[in-house]
């Protein structure tokens, strides 16, 4: 005799299978009460029909009595793979009520489930794919726009903080899931801003695991950021405004994911203007964005600083900042999270240079690290707007000593001579100290130009000029044209000759490729990169600009006064005779040193060109 069929809707995922297994010792009374939800929680997709071999309660009598294959075959089928997951987000809130009560007293009574469930709530963090074929083909896969997607993730949020109360290590397991569940970068924009948002979300009330979620947040920043040049940025959007096209006109070059959703109406997105050409730096902006926004949402207590909540952020970030950010190179955009952090108060400004300081000065870091520390103390020097004055130049000054000591202990060795490799981190800072003096020089020299020019000739830059290490040499030729332009007009010191005499020595190499012989300058030997350039993202700039300081070109009157000396009667006084005497500029070497930039996107251009004869192959120092 056939066996009687039982009608249910089975679920697919690990936690709910295990709640059919757990009711197989519930009583016809606990059924009963059940079926009172039948008509509310089956309304959906129609039910699934499966041959247990009799029902529920015939099953538990045999077992008990010894007779195992019906409670065997029940079990197979409730554990089949091929059955759907249950779609219990979209149901009623009675149900959804029921199903977190469930997902509560099955990890309580069974921590063996806890892993499944954790991993079935964070599946749930991106908008689900909406997949239309047409035989065994895909014509269409994009995500979902579900109206419901903000209440979805309230729903598991709610989920995972129930399931906290009752196993309390639930973070230390829910954090390698968050890790294995996070999206591919490559993924569409809006799957990587929901994953995001999520994880975020969640270090606000698991605390415990803030600094892991935003060292895997930055990671993954990071990851875009070096597959997104500022200058191939910058190439595709001027490429779209030639071209006259929008954000979806390098898809073909650039798209990354066959998955993604391109199709914009510009009247239906009035955010369209923020849109990103370049396809990675549209996801980078928005998560950047994401990050900044969440930054400043910890921060800031009823409009104002909440000075404890951001020194614990601090300390997270910075620690994220030294082992992530630090030893890469050349990043672009990311580290703006330490710039945007440190402009809420001065003291994580002067906290932020402190540390940077200690590793550029510690002999025990590696040389890469030191030059890395030194490009951001003169980048951030230089850049940030919110730093003052005082601070300014308390930071040349320490800088400035710590180069003449360093030229101290040199003066008697056998190493003082120009060498990267040897003296990185020297370099390094000479270069700080230049580029920060080439941004903050008119500040240095306002108000009282007689105690400004004595300020500066303290700090005795002829003898880090003139010194045998060479720092003009391996310098960017753009700081140092810039640098050697401003210290001559004020006669501080003059650099010319000594950029002139390098020049001859800079010989060109000729370097043998697949295309032929090709002939090169080492123009960057100590491989230098300013990390606070301009920030080239839509949305994140909002964040950045008003507490950035931009570069400003100079303009044809600043360019003309340029060339005059410093007036005699200016700074003639019985203390400042080091300025008696005109020694100007002249109109040619000045014009040489000062062309327009033809795209300058913020920092000092490249002005100066090296002698280009003879041409003998050599390798750069």
């Amino acid at each position: 005799m056939a066996a009687p069929l039982l009608h249910t809707r089975l679920p697919g995922d690990a936690a709910a299978s295990a709640s059919a297994v757990k009711t197989l010792g519930a009583t016809r009374t606990g059924l009963s009460d059940m079926l009172t939800l039948e008509n509310d929680f089956f309304n959906s997709p129609p039910r699934k029909t499966v041959r247990f071999g009799g029902t529920v309660t015939e099953v538990l009598v045999k077992y008990k009595k010894g007779e195992t294959n019906d409670f065997e075959l029940l079990k197979n089928q409730l554990s089949d793979p091929d059955i759907k997951r249950l779609q219990w987000l979209n149901r009623s809130q009675t149900v959804v009520e029921e199903y977190l009560a469930f997902l509560g007293n099955l990890v309580s009574a069974q921590t063996v489930f806890l892993r499944p469930c954790l991993s079935m709530i964070v599946s749930h963090f991106v908008p689900p794919r909406v997949v239309i074929k047409e035989g065994d083909v895909d014509v269409s896969d994009s995500d979902d726009e579900d109206d419901n997607l903000p209440a979805n993730f309230d729903t598991c949020h709610r989920a995972l903080q129930i399931i906290a109360r009752y196993v309390p290590s639930t973070p230390w397991f829910l954090m390698p899931i968050l890790v294995e569940k996070f999206p591919f970068v490559r993924k569409s924009e809006r799957t990587l801003e929901c994953y995001v948002h999520n994880l975020l979300r969640i270090s606000v009330y698991f605390p415990t695991l803030r600094h892991e979620i935003l060292e895997l947040v930055i990671e993954k920043l990071l990851k875009l950021d070096v597959n997104a040049s500022r200058q191939d940025i910058e190439d595709a959007e001027e490429a779209a405004i030639q071209t006259g096209s929008g954000p979806d006109a390098t898809e073909g070059l650039f798209n990354m994911d066959e998955d993604e959703d391109t199709e914009y109406d510009t009247k239906a997105d009035p955010q369209r203007l923020d849109r990103m050409v370049h396809p990675v730096a549209e996801r980078l902006d928005i998560l950047l964005s994401l990050l900044l926004s969440y930054i400043k949402d910890v921060c800031y207590v009823d409009g104002k600083v909440d000075n404890n909540k951001t020194k614990d952020l601090y300390r997270d970030l910075i620690t994220i900042f030294d082992k992530l950010l630090l030893p890469t190179h050349a990043s672009c955009h990311v580290q703006f999270f330490m710039f945007y952090l440190c402009s809420f108060k001065l003291g994580f400004a002067e906290a932020f240079l402190e540390h940077l300081w200690k590793k550029l000065q510690d002999p025990n870091n590696p040389a890469i690290i030191r030059q890395a520390a030194g490009n951001y103390i003169g980048s951030f020097l230089a850049r940030a707007k919110f730093i003052p004055l005082i601070t300014v130049k308390s930071c040349l000054d320490l800088l400035v000593n710590w180069l003449h000591i360093y030229l101290n202990n040199q003066d008697s060795g056998t190493k003082a001579f120009c060498d990267v490799a040897l003296h990185g981190p020297f370099y390094s800072a000479c270069q700080a100290v230049f580029y920060t003096f080439v941004f903050r020089h008119k500040q240095l020299l306002s108000g009282n130009l007689k105690e400004g020019l004595r300020y500066l000739q303290s700090l005795n830059f002829e003898r880090i000029v003139m010194s045998q290490l060479n720092p003009l040499k391996i310098c960017l030729p753009s700081v140092v044209n810039f640098f050697a332009t401003i210290t001559s007009k004020y006669q501080l010191v003059f650099c010319y000759t000594i950029i002139e005499r390098n020049n001859r020595q800079m010989l060109p190499v000729i370097r043998n490729t697949a295309g032929g012989d090709s002939v090169q300058t080492c123009t960057n030997p100590l491989d230098t990169f300013f990390p606070f350039d301009p920030c080239v993202l839509k949305r994140s700039k909002k964040f950045i600009d008003p507490v950035y300081q931009i570069w400003e070109d100079m303009s044809a009157e600043e360019l003309q006064e340029f060339k005059k000396p410093i007036k005699k009667e200016v700074v003639d006084d019985e203390d400042d005779d080091f300025l008696k005497g005109e020694v100007g500029i002249t109109p040619s070497s000045f014009d040489t040193h000062f062309r327009s930039p033809s795209s300058s996107v913020g920092s000092p251009p490249v002005l100066y060109l090296p002698d280009q004869s003879p041409l003998i192959a050599r390798i750069c120092d």
